[in-house]
């Protein structure tokens, strides 16, 4: 294998890093190996050190990018599952590629998440004991209804007859009695 073809293969091999590299360890490596393949401070001939700067240069600019960081990602997976498939062997849903975007759901919970999970799991559960131990304190006083106010024979002597005391017209009164 010529080591122009291993440099193509792949972008994070080619800056000595793993896929799951930052985005300030990528331009680290980048400027590391620019200075070792850039041609005019490499030892190497012209036109090999201008083929492998320009490779340094593609993977640098493809990796600092996040999308098309993430295409590239997302290729290089698709790629390996066809070379399994093609190869004969399963894939199975335990292997694992390392990158820097991952799912959502294939991610821990952060302390953050976790301590919101519980203290809404906290809440449900004192929510729940507050119901039982209502129930248990006002038994069946709790399910019926308020008593609905009445107005007693001393209130009513209270409160003015509206007939006796305005004067109206006669043919008003006809209508009341």
């Amino acid at each position: 294998m010529s080591v122009s073809s291993k440099f193509s293969e792949n972008y994070y091999a080619l800056l000595g890093l793993s896929a799951s590299a930052s985005a300030l360890e990528i331009r680290r490596a980048y400027r590391e190996m620019s200075k070792i393949y850039h041609p005019d401070t490499t030892k190497l001939p012209q036109d090999e050190a201008k083929e492998k700067f320009q490779q340094l240069k593609e993977a640098y600019n493809t990796l600092n990018d996040p999308m098309q960081r993430q295409l590239y990602d997302q290729r290089q997976r698709s790629a390996l599952v066809r070379h399994q498939v093609y190869r004969g062997n399963s894939v199975s849903g335990q292997q694992r590629y390392s990158s820097a975007y991952i799912d959502a759901t294939d991610r821990p919970l952060s302390t953050g998440e976790v301590v919101a999970l519980l203290l809404m799991a906290l809440t449900l559960v004192g929510c729940l004991l507050l119901a039982v131990a209502i129930g248990l304190t006002r038994g069946e006083a709790a399910f019926q209804p308020p008593p609905v106010p009445t107005i007693t024979p001393a209130v009513e002597e209270s409160i003015p007859d509206f007939q006796s005391n305005v004067n109206l017209p006669a043919n008003i009164k006809y209508y009341w009695g």
